[in-house]
């Protein structure tokens, strides 16, 4: 895909973005679009946020289950570019109206404390250099009509990023064992969802290791400081204004979000 494209692209799912609007699927229009296409109109949206004050605070990992995976066509995750203006704090409201089209997804947020660059990053390379873990929500959103995406609509979308609600309790990771503490989802009092650790890649630390090892091909560090979001541990829940969620996840803690 040519630069000019990729850009126009771009702008366009930032006008999305800040106006509120849904745009066609990109893999409708340009049926030969590639992962990578899809990656240089991810940066070029991502750029024009920057443009306008916002900064990185890190990274996000998408499509970490084999039903996803298996659903968009691919076998192996996709990453995304976190914001400052993406982060909620616990119990925090958010306007509904802010959101397109959002859905939660219970999460595992890592917190670096050394920088961490691949290749060759191991799942112990990554447990030295996590501060520690905390239970979030992800609340992803979707520029592209009708969430009607395939892989590279999703990638070009910054991953489908929409905000991300941190809790308030930061835990060693030697304390927790990541594969298998278990994850409760409630909405408005229900349980509608459960999980483990070990959905997403059967480690949320294999989870980080790839995406280090990634972005390292790419000349690209996690940071010490960042935050980084290692992947959905059930589906993927519908939000509608007034809606109240919590999360649990066994020896982490809990993270709790209302829409007004």
């Amino acid at each position: 895909m040519d630069k000019q494209t990729i850009q126009r692209l771009g702008d366009e799912l930032y006008q999305a973005l800040i106006t509120g609007q849904v745009i066609d699927p990109l893999t409708n229009r340009y049926p030969d679009i590639t992962i990578n296409d899809g990656y240089q109109i991810q940066s070029r949206l991502v750029g024009r946020r920057i443009e306008k004050g916002a900064r990185i605070v890190g990274k996000k990992i998408g499509v970490t289950s084999r039903v996803v995976m298996n659903m968009l066509g691919v076998n192996q995750p996709d990453f995304g570019i976190l914001l400052d203006d993406m982060i909620y704090n616990e119990g925090e409201a958010i306007e509904y109206k802010s959101l397109i089209q959002p859905k939660a997804e219970g999460e595992i947020a890592f917190v670096m404390k050394k920088d961490l660059m691949g290749p060759g990053v191991t799942g112990a390379d990554v447990l030295a250099a996590t501060e520690g873990v905390i239970a979030c929500f992800e609340i992803v959103d979707s520029r592209i009509r009708d969430w009607k995406i395939k892989v590279q609509d999703t990638v070009a979308d910054n991953a489908s990023c929409g905000v991300m609600v941190l809790g308030d309790q930061l835990v060693d990771v030697r304390k927790v064992d990541l594969m298998t503490c278990g994850m409760l989802v409630e909405r408005n009092g229900e349980i509608v969802g459960t999980g483990a650790g070990a959905a997403t890649m059967a480690s949320p630390v294999n989870a980080i290791a790839w995406l280090a090892n990634t972005l390292g091909a790419l000349g690209i560090p996690l940071k010490a400081g960042e935050i980084v979001l290692s992947g959905s541990l059930a589906a993927m829940f519908p939000i509608q204004a007034g809606d109240n969620f919590r999360v649990t996840i066994g020896g982490i803690g809990g993270c709790s979000v209302r829409f007004v």
